[in-house]
């Protein structure tokens, strides 16, 4: 097997799968280095900034770079190769001695380089997937998504809503639906709510102190909830990272500057940039009217439910968060949940074309 000095692997890698993978690794075990370009079109959903960042980290050990290539497919036509070929240089100046592709213009691409082309399983038999297979059906191909790529597109959903108001059962019962489905959907994950388990060992901690410390003694400082909406959204990446199709979250940074406002008074300007940074598609609140007050041990009182719902419905309103509110028996709110969960999968990914081939 012949064993190359500089290699390349051109594509537009939208979505990368595991055929790229497959091409990108086979390159770099017979390189002694391998440059990956990847190109994007303007017309494209995903940004190739996103796109380079999911090659690199799934690829760390070879040279990940980009370029904007908008000029219209055309293989039969020597000048419009030649506009490419003028993108691909200009990301790659140095001498390439192979090019690796699973495409029939790979023999074009390695001559007009000067190198050997090297195609890699161009039947797709250890792999039959496609990019355009990818974004007609990305949950048909959900197992040969990378984990970045599964992060980016999973949907996310947020149960969020005042204390003693149903979230964690919502939440759990959503998950338990969705895994029923079995397939893919079998692992659909459920991300707890971080904030509790802080307040658990706040105070378990005061009771170490002071054992018959309640919770009426234990006070936060602003300082903290940074510390929560952070841990909560990394919770939250890993679960999608591994997950199904759709997410299921018992709260959300969003629902932390909330919760500051709630403890402390007013708005807490790094919880509200985290918040800002997500990658949400769909909150539920879970109304106070017709459920029952429950104190564990970590709650302050009926009294403030009304207060939280309203502050809560009104920053989902403000920010134009897509909202469902949920009423009336679990039953029903479930039902209602279901739907709405339904109707955001049911739109699909909405995943454009890269540039179509010149006819």
């Amino acid at each position: 097997m012949s064993r190359y000095g500089h290699g390349l692997v051109l594509g537009k890698f939208y979505p990368p799968h595991a055929g790229h993978h497959h091409l990108v690794t086979t390159a770099a075990d017979r390189c002694e280095r391998l440059t990956v370009l990847v190109c994007a079109s303007a017309v494209e959903s995903i940004p190739l900034a996103e796109r380079l960042a999911w090659m690199r980290e799934v690829h760390p050990d070879v040279r990940v770079v980009g370029a904007v290539d908008d000029i219209p497919v055309d293989l039969n036509d020597p000048d419009v190769w030649e506009a490419h070929m003028t993108v691909f240089r200009a990301a790659v100046p140095e001498p390439v001695d192979a090019v690796f592709t699973s495409e029939t213009y790979g023999q074009e691409l390695g001559r007009r380089f000067g190198a050997e082309a090297v195609c890699v399983d161009p039947d797709r038999t250890l792999f039959p997937v496609s990019g355009t297979a990818v974004r007609k059906d990305p949950v048909g191909s959900w197992d040969l998504l990378r984990a970045p790529v599964r992060a980016a597109l999973a949907r996310r959903v947020v149960v969020l809503g005042a204390e003693s108001t149903g979230t964690t059962t919502m939440a759990r019962a959503l998950t338990d639906h969705y895994r029923r489905r079995g397939g893919v959907w079998s692992r659909t994950h459920c991300v707890p709510e971080y904030g509790r388990e802080f307040s658990e060992r706040k105070l378990a901690r005061l009771r170490s102190v002071r054992p018959g410390a309640d919770w009426s003694e234990v006070s936060f400082s602003s300082d903290e909830f940074p510390v929560i909406a952070r841990r909560q959204t990394e919770l939250e990446e890993a679960a999608a990272r591994a997950g199904s199709p759709v997410l299921f979250c018992d709260t959300d940074a969003f629902a932390t500057t909330v919760w500051h406002e709630r403890y402390l008074g007013g708005s807490h300007d790094e919880v509200a940039r985290i918040a800002a940074r997500g990658r949400q598609h769909l909150w539920l609140l879970t109304d106070h009217e017709g459920v029952d007050f429950e104190d564990d041990g970590l709650r302050d009182g009926e009294h403030l439910r009304p207060w939280m719902t309203g502050r809560f419905a009104d920053e989902l309103e403000r920010t134009g968060r897509r909202t469902v509110r949920l009423h009336g028996p679990h039953e029903q709110r479930l039902a209602t949940a279901v739907a709405a969960v339904d109707a955001l999968l049911d739109e699909g990914w909405d995943l454009a074309d890269p540039l179509p081939e010149r006819r």
